[in-house]
């Protein structure tokens, strides 16, 4: 039987307030051994390239499978790894069957928790954050290859509900997941694999009350965090005014004097002309504003504009640098018009639309007349058709008449 490595195991004290301990072993025979006060045993077991999972047997000799396993065994299958872990597992020797690399080690861990920044009770609509957490053990960030990278972080929202709300209402607020990250280097991210794990959160929801939810977990780390927060509407307003050959655009972005602390506001505004060329334009307020205007010439070009942008800024009350993305908008730019021929192409088009009035009112009087002969002509033929057919039976009638007269006088007596 090939040798095998389980990379990691975590054991979780039974004992609350009992030191934690790490370290570390070898063995053989895909043998380990997991004794009475083990409550969970996390391991990640290696084996050659696209090998089936290993089969892990327990002291008695049941065996548990990838596909097939009890409610209290998590198992992650990866085309090289197996992630497997069990809670309370019988104490005894345990085995692992499988095409295994030749290495052998176990690593035991105890006191596994999540620890995660505290979100800003007070934030804003429209704003990003950027949020930070740990897997830890024995108060130092959990630091394990081929661990991490499986390890992510979620962040859900959910709409609080006051209980006379939560009376009135048959609905239940649906969870909102706003930020899922790994420890990758990615993003906002630092560096992979050093236990951090970093999150940007786009707050792009209605204000209101929220419950957070912060959970690491991926099948066999399972930690989760809550807290509530309150999302204010965007602390900021934003005005566009459109320039013309003589003056440039303008994007005014002014911020609340009781939220924004004043000189703080800085923005970076980029506008997008038709032909895709990009203008930048960057301000800071001056000290003791609360407005940024930013100055654009649109180049002559005609077409739509897009614009969008960043806004900087320190919240008043706290001194918090607060970031928000600006939502893309758009203007159009029309070539101007010589007013004397505006004048003449609107004189053209008022004497068209009279002249084709008139056509209209010729048609609808003929249309009128030829309707007024065709009904005319009907029953002109009608009433002949009538009076024609009454005369032929007058006629036949009396015809009739006279043809019996002769029979009539033979039959009278002399």
């Amino acid at each position: 039987m090939q040798r095998i490595i389980f990379a990691i195991a975590l054991w979780l004290s039974l004992t609350v307030g009992a030191f934690a301990t790490e370290s570390s072993m070898s063995f053989l025979d895909n043998r380990f051994r997991v004794d009475q006060t083990v409550e969970r045993i996390t391991f990640l077991v290696y084996r050659q390239d696209n090998s089936k999972p290993v089969t892990l047997v327990r002291p008695d000799g049941k065996k548990y499978y990838a596909w097939r396993h009890p409610e209290n065994v998590r198992w992650i299958e990866e085309p090289s790894v197996d992630i497997i872990s069990v809670e309370k597992p019988m104490p005894g020797p345990w085995q692992a069957i499988g095409k295994v690399t030749p290495k052998n080690n176990i690593q035991i861990i105890s006191q596994l928790s999540l620890k995660a920044e505290t979100l800003p009770q007070r934030i804003y609509q429209g704003e990003k954050l950027k949020f930070t957490a740990r897997l830890m053990t024995d108060d130092q960030p959990l630091i394990v290859d081929n661990i991490l990278d499986r390890v992510n972080l979620k962040v859900v929202m959910t709409r609080y509900l006051e209980s006379q709300e939560q009376s009135d209402s048959h609905i239940r607020p649906v969870p909102i997941v706003i930020g899922e990250f790994y420890d990758n280097g990615e993003g906002l991210d630092e560096r992979a694999g050093d236990g951090i794990f970093t999150v940007e959160l786009p707050i792009e929801l209605e204000p209101g009350k929220y419950n957070v939810r912060i959970t690491t977990g991926n099948g066999v780390f399972l930690r989760t965090l809550e807290q509530e927060v309150l999302i204010y509407p965007t602390p900021f307003s934003s005005k566009f005014i459109q320039g013309d050959d003589k003056a440039p655009h303008q994007i005014i972005i002014q911020g609340e004097a009781a939220t924004i602390e004043s000189g703080s506001l800085a923005t970076s505004i980029e506008l997008q002309s038709p032909d895709a060329s990009e203008q930048v334009v960057q301000h800071q307020a001056q000290a003791g504003k609360n407005e940024v205007t930013s100055y654009f010439n649109d180049l002559n070009q005609m077409g739509t504009y897009h614009w969008t942008g960043h806004v900087y800024a320190n919240e008043a009350s706290t001194g918090r640098a607060l970031v928000f993305d600006l939502p893309t908008r758009t203007f159009s730019v029309v070539g101007a018009l010589d007013l004397a021929k505006a004048e003449q192409m609107q004189a053209a088009a008022r004497e068209a639309k009279k002249k084709a009035e008139q056509e209209a009112q010729i048609l609808a009087h003929r249309e009128q007349v030829r309707t007024r002969a065709i009904v005319a002509i009907v029953l002109g033929n009608l009433v002949l058709i009538v009076v024609g057919g009454l005369i032929w039976w007058l006629v036949q009638r009396k015809r009739a008449i006279r043809a019996s007269l002769p029979e009539m006088q033979l039959n009278m007596p002399r």
